[in-house]
């Protein structure tokens, strides 16, 4: 089982490889052998009741490049649009108040230029306020104006796998918490990317362990870590104090007076 993706499983024997990806019900294998793919699926479908429908193929010849793209729908048809980023940066958004089912899912498994304004967005899916919605639609005219973009994959490119990282230091301004962005590439075609919001508070983009707190930085946000109601007297220590609660809800630490 793979250690990030959870529904990708691969199987080595001698120099071949065999790999599994499910999605829902659906079942894709592949691998090196051809031998050795088909004889995992048949021994699959006599321990699992399934149906074997036969090999993927492609219009395109094996070894012509491969274009992935999001076509114009109707859902974007309506949306009066001009050239516009995913999200607007710098914005101060808050918790929702109400509730409403508008935020539904967003084709980022062929842009992953929207994953993270769909990400940030649908954080507040269960309660959404207005900003919230303009933002929506603020990605439905980027797509609505962006149809041909896409994932290039091309037929001559290597196999050398890179990977990439970074995060926006305590960019939520409600916690304080970062947003991890990451994206692996085989040569220069772009398989996998994401974008999450960390766990836990970190107080620099690389200090992610927090060990042996000053007994005086925990008298001074003693108050504000217990007080839920943010006041100016806390901005100085905006980050600090979002650090220490985030702990102290987990049951990390415990603040005696």
């Amino acid at each position: 089982m793979g250690s990030v993706d959870k529904t990708l499983f691969l199987l080595s024997r001698g120099g071949d490889t065999t790999i599994v990806r499910i999605y829902v019900d659906d079942i894709i294998f592949g691998g090196s052998s051809h031998a050795l793919v088909s004889s995992f699926a048949e021994r699959m479908s006599g321990e699992f009741e399934m149906s074997l429908m036969g090999e993927l193929r492609s219009s395109k010849a094996p070894k012509e490049p491969l274009s992935i793209k999001q076509s114009t729908q109707e859902t974007y048809s309506r949306i009066q649009t001009r050239h516009l980023m995913p999200m607007k940066m710098g914005r101060r958004w808050t918790e929702g108040i109400s509730r409403d089912d508008w935020l539904t899912s967003y084709p980022t498994a062929t842009g992953p230029d929207i994953r993270f304004a769909v990400c940030l967005c649908a954080r507040y899916r269960a309660s959404p306020r207005t900003s919230h919605r303009q933002a929506v639609k603020r990605i439905f005219r980027y797509l609505k104006f962006t149809p041909e973009l896409g994932l290039w994959y091309s037929s001559g490119s290597s196999l050398f796998l890179r990977g990439f990282s970074d995060a926006d230091h305590a960019g939520c301004r409600i916690d304080r918490k970062s947003t991890s962005g990451t994206c692996q590439l085989l040569g220069t075609s772009l398989v996998s990317w994401s974008s999450r919001k960390q766990a836990s508070v970190s107080l620099s983009t690389t200090k992610r362990v927090w060990k042996n707190p000053s007994s005086s930085g925990l008298y001074v946000c003693y108050f504000v870590a217990k007080n839920p109601v943010l006041h100016s007297r806390t901005k100085h220590i905006d980050v600090r104090f979002h650090f220490l609660r985030d702990h102290y809800e987990k049951g990390d630490i415990d603040l005696v007076h």
